[in-house]
């Protein structure tokens, strides 16, 4: 399970440095994605692919999960870490989330997010502002 904040670089070559305890739960290869909110998703492989496979379940005949899967999958990149525990972030997708040189990486669970430092500390804010509003709809529903 991936929890916490960390703030990381990207170089000049669109490198990012996952955190060490990030790295140990993340071998093999790894999906980055165009997430939602303008964020990343990075995910091991096997991961993406069951998500991937939510998305797919209802077929080509709902447009909803039609627009999901091509914004989930066309901009996806497989990649894996190199020895200094970095992964590449292609040019398009660095663009999509605005990523320039400061980065938070989140951990989301099941998944790890990229974010603009300066994006991520105005959604963050954000959302504390309302997680009173949030957590109480949820309770109102029995999810907590």
């Amino acid at each position: 399970m991936f929890l916490g904040e960390h703030q990381h670089t990207l170089d000049a070559k669109g490198r990012l440095s996952l955190p060490a305890k990030f790295r140990a739960q993340m071998t093999g290869s790894l999906v980055v994605s165009k997430g939602l909110e303008g964020c990343l998703y990075v995910h091991s492989a096997e991961e993406y692919s069951q998500f991937f496979s939510q998305l797919t379940e209802r077929g080509d005949f709902d447009p909803k999960f039609r627009k999901a899967r091509r914004f989930f999958s066309s901009g996806a990149v497989e990649t894996e870490l190199d020895s200094a525990g970095r992964i590449s972030i292609s040019a398009h997708l660095r663009e999509y989330a605005g990523l320039d040189k400061d980065v938070a990486v989140i951990g989301n669970g099941d998944r790890i997010e990229l974010w603009d430092s300066e994006r991520w500390a105005a959604y963050n804010g954000e959302t504390a502002e309302q997680i009173e509003d949030v957590t109480k709809e949820l309770a109102e529903l029995g999810i907590l």
